[in-house]
């Protein structure tokens, strides 16, 4: 080989023997040219190989400009002998070409291939493909080519007297083979070969026979073959072609893999590379590395475990006639001496060692399309780094790094790019925590390749493929749940084409399964705008159409229908539970009102003042029926839990802060409205619920208010404040102005409320603060707008804060920070009307759920969900259920009907209410031992039984338990007695006590109980 013609080294792909021979070859020809298998439109990529950024593995990455998705890999690792020959060219300043078919050529061949070279190849596709290393590993009798490969060359050293010695022996055994194989059911191969050859001329006119090539060694008696240059052209004449562009990715050991599909791939690279890197007693480092991978997972392993290990794979290898211990020695050893005989830690060093997760890096100097480096930005800037190690990560979307990076991978999502899955998020049910396991494999820069199209940045392709994907959308559910992943990916500019799409696909959309699939993604949507900061009021509408829609369409919907569509249906009945749940939190909540408060339509009683008997006290002017049991809209102020509008609204220190009027500020606690009322830390607000009764009259009973009437005012009466001081509280008319909550202030001074007047223009009346200052706040009119407030202070400066109508127009306020409030103020919905509206969706549900349960023609599975979903919101009691069970159950009603109720009320891991109501499940018992004839009995039993598999075995093992000892135990509270394990005859105070502090945490009430602390409400 080293006389007249090129150097020809025949390799294994990605085989670390060969790697080392390579390097001796070349070392000892020192060659003018290198010549590499691979595709030759990548030569102007190899100088970054010299680049100490480009780290192996890596692969070239091929694909058409005008289809990214076609695409091809040339992987490279650091044991790759076509990778330590690049190195060495470039090391040597030695010229290195690919001289391969072109990328164009392979790209376009399987979608433009010649019908004449199909034919042909079809016919020669009958020969059975070949495998080179199997065969020679047969003929020398070995049954694994791996393991004859270790034998026969990365255990025989690199042949220090004649480096070309391994490549002549194994161009030999391939020649061969190709004798009588020929192509080896190849037919590519031979158009391949015929453009190596070319360029293998080309390259011997420019440097003569000082050439070398690295090639695979089935390619070696092709490219020894003498052929005249016609026949190579005629071979490669009418070729499909397609306009590529090439690049390094990053690549890894999984996908050099031989499972992973990769047809040159090998079974071991994580071994491949330890044997190519270690410098000297691979056995004993390997098994050093497994003991540490073994004691990282918390087993016990000594250095006396590694040496015992040690000493058994060469013994093993010695009565195997092995030169030196392999992979399966070592692998026999680990799992005598380290894993006690068990393949389960074994599993874990296969994966994590012998595989391996060794993920490469690319420099930035490497071509790449625009949206692929903004993905490398956005990844730095948010610390995700690509990893090939699937890890979980945990996302808290109220730090700004976490919401950064929830966006970034819910955008790539949109992309097709999946990087990172969600999960379900441990220890936390709310929308502020996710959970996302990530995994960056090598096909997903062709996949970022693809989402060039879309657009140069994350976002901005992102938007671009939602809008596209809306108007492309096949069902309404596919629009909801773009709607979904739009908010979650925080695009709020894709959501308007999305929203056109959602509305014209629900006028059209009749089928209530498609719309009941349709409404739960809409409805979770809602509940992203608090966290996440995005205005969720244009779903709002929409859900609540789609609501009525599904419960006008419901009923008819459920009749006549077979086994598998009332299953179905009864999944359609429990999604829209749930969404109606939800749909009333999230509208009650961006409201900022009690669903109870505002569903109510009669508050003459308790309006202001309210039949609570408190007055201006623990629920504000509006009392208990008003705009909530706090005060102004909702639990704990207008928009949410501690202020007017939310946490950052006025919240426990806002309207002036501590320094301000008073220890807490003007609005207390709890913001305006909070439950102190007009106690020790602040001002009562008033409520835009119930309190706009035309005519009401106000309970006087307790405490003087100020009675609302019709079109003129009344006047105003005193209202006792907390430190002697009097609150006055002007009344005026329903038609354009409002009646003012009492103020008293903690100070002890007297509290003045501003009006505006029937033109709308507020009137101030000070208020002496605690340090002398004065606070002064405007009210607002029904359907008047808030006075601007003043910049508030401490000491002398004064404060402003405009108060909520009673009973008018909600007053909308403005975005962004407020003077005095240090927080965003999230925009509400404007009308109490059409809030009001919205809140009812439950009750209207409740009523769809009452008459699916008492229509005979619905399925027995929807008619039992129903029954049993209406109990479990407390609107149906236990013995109206236990009637609805004995009327479903008798024998009137066929066996497979019964048995279709049953499951639809106690399935899906219900059986907790059987265990708890033994009255229901002693008609169950009564109707399976008396009510279902004997032939029946096998229909009934597969329902049944898929009915109580779903329970818990601790849930299973109680109903045997109730059952076994039959209905003279089943009496009551007293016949249960100690005899029903887990249960008693009272409940256990003691340890109900226990958990009354969690509760209170995990409820929200132990900030209020301490609040409330001393204010002698």
């Amino acid at each position: 080989m080293t006389g007249a013609g090129p150097l020809l080294l025949g390799v294994r792909h990605h085989g670390p023997g060969s790697a080392r021979a390579v390097r001796a070859a070349l070392d000892a020809a020192q060659p003018a040219a290198v010549l590499i298998e691979g595709p030759p439109e990548a030569d102007a990529l190899i100088p970054l190989a010299a680049d100490p950024g480009l780290r192996p593995p890596v692969a070239l990455l091929a694909h058409a400009v005008d289809e990214p998705g076609r695409s091809a890999f040339w992987p490279f690792a650091a044991f790759s002998p076509e990778w330590v020959a690049v190195r060495w060219a470039l090391e040597h300043g030695v010229p290195a070409r690919f001289i391969d078919l072109p990328a164009a050529h392979t790209l376009a061949w399987d979608a433009e291939l010649p019908p004449e070279q199909g034919e042909s190849e079809a016919t020669e596709g009958e020969q059975v493909r070949v495998d080179p290393l199997a065969a020679l590993a047969g003929a020398a009798g070995y049954d694994d080519p791996e393991r004859w490969w270790e034998d026969a060359v990365e255990h025989r050293g690199t042949g220090e007297r004649d480096p070309f010695a391994p490549f002549e022996a194994l161009a030999e055994a391939m020649g061969a083979l190709r004798e009588r194989y020929g192509a080896g059911g190849r037919p590519r191969d031979l158009v391949r070969e015929a453009q190596m050859r070319l360029r293998l001329r080309a390259a011997r006119k420019e440097f003569g026979d000082a050439v070398a090539v690295v090639c695979g060694a089935w390619h070696v008696p092709a490219l020894r073959e003498r052929t005249t240059v016609t026949a190579d052209r005629a071979l490669l004449k009418g070729l499909p072609k397609v306009k590529t562009e090439l690049t390094w990715v990053p690549w890894t050991h999984r996908r050099l893999a031989r499972s992973s599909g990769y047809g040159a791939g090998i079974d071991s690279p994580g071994w491949y590379g330890h044997l190519f890197h270690a410098p000297d007693r691979p056995v004993e480092r390997w098994l050093t590395k497994v003991a540490g991978l073994l004691r990282e997972e918390d087993r016990i392993v000594s250095s006396a475990h590694v040496i015992e290990a040690v000493r058994l794979a060469d013994t093993l290898a010695a009565m195997r006639g092995r030169p030196l211990p392999g992979l399966g020695e070592t692998t026999d050893a680990v799992r005598a001496v380290m894993c006690d005989g068990s393949d389960v830690p074994l599993a874990l060093v296969h994966d994590r060692l012998v595989v391996g997760d060794v993920l490469g890096e690319v420099p930035e100097s490497a071509p790449a399309v625009p949206l692929q480096r903004d993905l490398v930005r956005r990844q730095r800037s948010l610390r995700l780094r690509p990893e090939a190690l699937e890890r979980e990560l945990e996302l808290d979307l109220r730090g700004d790094t976490d919401a950064g990076r929830s966006r970034l991978l819910h955008r790539l999502r949109l992309l097709g790019i999946g990087w990172g899955e969600p999960g379900p998020s441990r220890g936390s049910t709310g929308t502020f925590r996710e959970t996302w396991r990530l995994r960056w494999e090598p096909e997903l820069s062709v996949r970022v390749a693809e989402a060039g199209v879309w657009g140069t940045t994350v976002a901005a392709a992102a938007r671009a493929r939602a809008e596209a994907d809306a108007e492309g959308a096949g069902t309404l559910a596919d629009v909801t749940a773009l709607a979904e992943r739009c908010l979650l990916a925080g695009l709020p500019d894709a959501l308007p084409a999305v929203m056109r799409a959602l509305a014209d696909r629900a006028a059209l959309d009749t089928d209530v399964g498609h719309l009941a699939q349709a409404l739960p993604a809409l409805v979770r949507s809602l509940r992203y705008g608090d966290v996440r900061g995005t205005d969720t009021h244009a779903l709002s509408d929409v859900a609540a159409a789609l609501a009525e829609r599904i419960f006008v369409g419901l009923p008819p919907a459920c009749t006549a229908l077979d086994s598998d569509a009332a299953e179905q249906m009864r999944g359609h009945v429990d999604a829209v539970h749930r969404a109606v749940g939800l749909l009333g939190e999230a509208l009650g909540g961006a409201a900022g009102t009690d669903p109870g408060a505002v569903s109510g339509t009669g508050g003459a009683a308790e309006a202001a003042g309210g039949a609570d008997a408190e007055g201006a006290g623990s629920d504000g002017v509006g009392g208990s029926g008003g705009a909530g049991p706090d005060g102004v809209g909702g639990p704990e102020g207008v928009g949410g839990p501690e202020g007017v509008r939310g946490l950052d609204g006025a919240g426990p220190e806002a309207a002036g802060g501590p320094g301000g009027a008073g220890p807490e500020g003007m609005s207390g606690p709890e913001g305006v409205g909070g439950p102190d009322g007009a106690g020790s830390d602040g001002a009562e607000g008033t409520g835009p619920g119930e309190a706009a009764g035309v005519g009401a009259v106000a309970d006087t009973s307790t405490a003087p208010t100020a009675t609302v009437g019709t079109g003129e005012s009344a006047a105003a009466t005193p209202a006792p404040g907390t430190g002697g001081g009097v609150a006055s509280s002007p009344a005026v008319g329903a038609d354009r102005s409002a009646s003012a909550a009492a103020l008293s202030h903690a100070g002890g001074g007297a509290a003045a409320t501003s009006v505006p007047g029937a033109g709308g223009s507020p009137v101030s009346a000070p208020a002496p603060a605690a340090d002398g200052g004065t606070v002064s706040t405007p009210a607002l009119a029904a359907g008047g707008s808030p006075a601007s407030p003043s910049d508030p202070g401490a000491g002398a400066s004064g404060t402003t804060d405009p108060a909520l109508g009673i009973g008018g127009r909600v007053p909308s306020v403005p975005e962004g920070p407020v003077p005095g409030v240090g927080g965003s103020v999230p925009p509400v919905p404007e009308s109490p009307d059409r809030v009001r509206s919205l809140l009812g969706l439950r009750r209207r549900w409740r009523a769809v759920l009452r008459g699916l349960a008492g229509r005979d023609s619905v399925a027995g599975v929807v008619r039992g969900r129903a029954v049993r979903l209406l109990m479990d919101e407390g609107e149906l009691g236990a013995g109206e259920a236990a009637r609805l069970m004995g009327v479903a159950l008798s024998r009137g009603t066929p066996p497979v009907e019964a048995a279709a109720w049953i499951e639809g009320f106690v399935g899906g891991g219900g059986g907790m209410l059987l265990v708890h109501d033994e009255r229901l499940l002693g008609l169950v018992d009564s109707w399976l031992t008396a009510g279902v004839p004997a032939e029946a009995f096998t229909d009934v039993l597969p329902l049944l039984r898929r009915t109580f598999a779903a329970y818990d075995p601790g849930v299973r093992r109680t109903l045997g338990e109730l059952v076994r000892r039959g209905p003279g135990g089943r009496g009551g509270p007293a016949a249960r007695g100690p005899g029903a394990p887990g249960f008693g005859v009272e409940p256990d105070a003691g340890r109900a006590d226990a958990v009354r502090p969690v509760l209170r945490l995990l409820l929200g009430t132990a900030t209020e109980e301490k609040n409330l602390t001393g204010v002698g409400v």
